[in-house]
Order: C-alpha cells, then sequence, then structure tokens
C-alpha cells in the first residue's frame, strides 16, 4: 500500500480494505508457506515440533502461550511473530489520541466523532510493523499498566467517571490492531489476570465496576514456565480456558544441535588479529556441560538450566584462549580445558541448585562436579579403553605432569613424550600438525583420566597437576 496517502478519501480510492490483526497474520502467514519462506529464520532445533504448531495457532486464529523452561526461544518466538505483520498499516491521524484507530471502523468514541465531522477528508497516518508490538514483564505490572485507570484529571475537568473520556488507557487498548506480549503469565496477580480474561473473552474493558465496550483487536501472547503455571492457584482457571494454543518448547534434542544453537548465539568472531581454531571435542563439551546440568542431582530441574550456560561458558573459554595467544604470541589460538576451568566466572546464576540434593553443596562445588562428568562422557566417546589402561600404568610409575592455561603451546611436546601411548592408542582424534592443537589433545585426555578416576588431579597457583 502507497505510504503517501494523507486522506480518507485516498485511502479508499486505492481500494485499502480493513483486516483484523489475526487474519492479516494468517493470510501473511499463509503467503510465506507457499513461498517456502524460512518462517523463523535463526531458531534451530523446532521445524518439527515447535513452529508447526505456532502455524497452526496462527491459522486457526488462536491467542497463544508459551510453555517451557528458561532459554528455550519463548520471548524471541513472540517476537518475531510481528514479521507476519504488513509492513504499514493506515490509522486516524486523531491529534492526542493513545488508539490507533482503524480508518473504516474506529472503537473510541473520539475516533467515531473525527470521522463523522471531517468523513472522506479525515487525516491518515502509517503505523509502522515494528512499533505494533508491545512487551511487559509480569513482576511488578498493575491493572492500571495493562487495562487502565481512571484519570484524575479528567474528573476534576468534570467527565463523569463512567465515561469513556475518563479513561488513561493501559497497554492493550493502546495496542489496538496490534500484538501484546505478556511474560511469566504466572507472576500476574489475580486483578490483572481477571482483567486478561475479559479482554480475551468479551475484548471489552471493565475498570473500578464500569464496563466501558471497546472492541478490542489485539493478538494476545503469554509465556510461562511449566513448573508454575501448572502449580494450583497461580493461574486462574478462567483465563487458562480462555487461552487458545499452548506452545511447548524444548531444549535441544541433541548435543549437535545445541552446538550449532550455541555457536550461533555466542555470536563470537574467530578470526581477526587473534584467530581461535576451537577443537570439536571443545565445542562438545560446553554443550555436554549444559546437557548434563540438566540432568543432575545438584540442580533443581524445576528451573531448567538455559541455553544461555554453554554460550556464556563458550564465549569464556574463546577469550581466555585468545588472551593466552595475546600474552605469548601464539597464533591460532586453540581452546585448552583449562580455559574452561575459568568457566565459573560465566556459569554461576545460571543456575538454581535443589538444596535438598545437593547435601548443601555450594554452587562452586555443583559447577565442578557437572564439569567432571561432562569430561566423562565427551571422553569416552573419544578414546578407546584399551589404551587408557596403558597410560594408567605409565602414570604409576611416578609421571607427574603439570599443566595451565598460559602454558606455551610448544610446551606440551614434553608431556607428549612423556606418555606416547596417548597419541599411540589412545586419542581417536588426529592431533594434527599445530603445536597448540596437539596442547588442547593432552589436556583433554589428562583431564578424561582425571574424570574416569585413572589418575588424580591437584590444583595450585593456577597450575594443575596430574598424578597417579
Amino acid at each position: 500500500m502507497n505510504t503517501t496517502i494523507r486522506t480518507l478519501g485516498e485511502l479508499k480510492a486505492a481500494g485499502w480494505k480493513s483486516r483484523s490483526v489475526k487474519t492479516e497474520l494468517r493470510e501473511n502467514l499463509t503467503k510465506a508457506l507457499r513461498q517456502g519462506e524460512p518462517l523463523f529464520p535463526g531458531v534451530l532445533g523446532y521445524d518439527d515440533s515447535v513452529i508447526p504448531e505456532i502455524v497452526n495457532a496462527v491459522l486457526a486464529g488462536h491467542d497463544m502461550l508459551f510453555l517451557g523452561e528458561k532459554g528455550q526461544a519463548k520471548s524471541r518466538l513472540m517476537r518475531m511473530l510481528p514479521r507476519f505483520l504488513d509492513e504499514h498499516v493506515p490509522y486516524l491521524d486523531i491529534p492526542g489520541s493513545p488508539v490507533h484507530e482503524d480508518p473504516l471502523k474506529p472503537i473510541t468514541r473520539a475516533g467515531r466523532d473525527f470521522l463523522k465531522e471531517h468523513g472522506d477528508a479525515s487525516q491518515i497516518a502509517w503505523w509502522p510493523r515494528e512499533q505494533r508490538y508491545a512487551e511487559r514483564l509480569s513482576p511488578g505490572t498493575k491493572f492500571a499498566d495493562i487495562i487502565g485507570e481512571i484519570d484524575p484529571a479528567k474528573l476534576l475537568s468534570g467527565t463523569s467517571m463512567s465515561a469513556e473520556d475518563a479513561l488513561h488507557f493501559g497497554l492493550i487498548p493502546r495496542m489496538h490492531r496490534a500484538i501484546f506480549a505478556m511474560n511469566e503469565l504466572p507472576d500476574l496477580d489475580d486483578l490483572v489476570q481477571v482483567g486478561l480474561f475479559n479482554i480475551l473473552e468479551e475484548r471489552d474493558v471493565q475498570i473500578r465496576g464500569y464496563p466501558i465496550s471497546f472492541d478490542i483487536d489485539v493478538l494476545v501472547l503469554f509465556s510461562a514456565n511449566p513448573t508454575t503455571y501448572n502449580r494450583s492457584g497461580k493461574v486462574i482457571p478462567q483465563l487458562k480456558d480462555r487461552i487458545g494454543a499452548t506452545i511447548q518448547t524444548h531444549y535441544p534434542r541433541t548435543r549437535e544441535l545445541g552446538v550449532e544453537v550455541m555457536e550461533q548465539e555466542a555470536e563470537v568472531e574467530l578470526g581477526g588479529d587473534w584467530p581461535v581454531l576451537v577443537p570439536r571435542f571443545m565445542r562438545e563439551l560446553c554443550e555436554q556441560m549444559a546437557m548434563t546440568a540438566r540432568k543432575s542431582r545438584y540442580v533443581d530441574h524445576a528451573s531448567g538450566v538455559s541455553a544461555r550456560f554453554s554460550i556464556a561458558n563458550y564465549r569464556t573459554m574463546i577469550a581466555n584462549a585468545r588472551r593466552r595467544a595475546i600474552l605469548l604470541g601464539e597464533k591460532p589460538a586453540v581452546p585448552r580445558i583449562s580455559d574452561l576451568a575459568h568457566f565459573h566466572a560465566s556459569a554461576v546464576g545460571k543456575l538454581e541448585l535443589d538444596l535438598m540434593g545437593s547435601h548443601q553443596m555450594t554452587e562452586k562445588q555443583a559447577l565442578d562436579a557437572i564439569f567432571a562428568e561432562a569430561i566423562k562422557i565427551v571422553f569416552g566417546e573419544y578414546v578407546t579403553k584399551h589404551g587408557v589402561n596403558d597410560i594408567g600404568e605409565a602414570f604409576a610409575k611416578g609421571v607427574k605432569l603439570e599443566v595451565s592455561d598460559m602454558m606455551p603451546s610448544a610446551a606440551y611436546e614434553g608431556i607428549v613424550k612423556r606418555v606416547p601411548k596417548v597419541w599411540e592408542k589412545a586419542f581417536e582424534v588426529n592431533p594434527a600438525e599445530s603445536a597448540a592443537v596437539r596442547a588442547s589433545c593432552a589436556e583433554f585426555v589428562l583431564a578424561g583420566l582425571w574424570a574416569t578416576d585413572v589418575i588424580s588431579r591437584g590444583e595450585r597457583q593456577g597450575r594443575i597437576q596430574y598424578e597417579t
């Protein structure tokens, strides 16, 4: 549509027709489906599960609840739905009006009076797609914030309390002909939930007992954690019953997909003046730590472990490897296990302990246990058992090896010579010609032997010593 149109008469002459926001979404999504466009670009792992459910909900004209644990892209999916709105929609350009009125179907008395007074000469403005989405986090949200309130100043001027003109509009009336999203639905107090129930059921507004009916045209989205949403009394049954579709999200179902999500979301530049080469097993280890945490008896499963856990640890690992490269003048930087030793700084606060199951462990102790278990799992996929035994015998003869995150890669050549079986039998990944890659491999094997109880490990002043 031509956004240079400035009057209602010109808009009618151009053939513009009014559509509800749900019809607009449905028709634009249908067009995208027919043309084979990616519907939610950048969202990975949901093609056969979550995305079909969203498409069905849009086609059915449902309001939606995105139900899942933290870090499952609920907010991202909600924020991507406006891409199926028209690029611009026209509205009556009424001075001081908080509502973007449909030029053919105004819902407020001010809008109807404006149209009656000016007719086809009514001024038209255009509402861009990116402004037709509003989001609110539920903690602290009041009824007046999203529904509205009586404006005391208008009452003082003589306006009747039961009149439409006495209202101060909340977010939902202001998002007429748009999308409104409420995060963490169970945290809303009952009064606000009742107001939302009225919006979903009748699309009307009731403020302080005075019903003022608007034909509010809005798509309402919610997000919630399954544990709190399903807890009795957290969400009123009438509101649950009016939500058209529940979209169940989930964490990546394979480690390979988790690694792909982690690398995409981390947005780390691996090139530049100090390039970084990340071995596959180090990528897998970062993601495995998150997967292990989600099953750990030390972690509260109800809260979940966000994808941000692995993303932040991945960034920390690469940052420390790059720091070493800068200090030692090594290129490329290759992350090692000792680089991940700094992961506490990025991991603390990203999981909640199960105090009953953790036996009063500290968060650091729980993280260390998760780290060790993740190393054990990944190590077991790369290393053959017969090689491990030979290395254990070498350590039993008194071999002691020391590593650190700031040790030059060339220093690891001595480690390889002292335990040659590491390369001949145990490790099934080609250590390549790079000393930095061989150093990373050596640390991985040593950490794996420690995690599988073949050798012991001690830390002292930032240096790690492995011995029998």
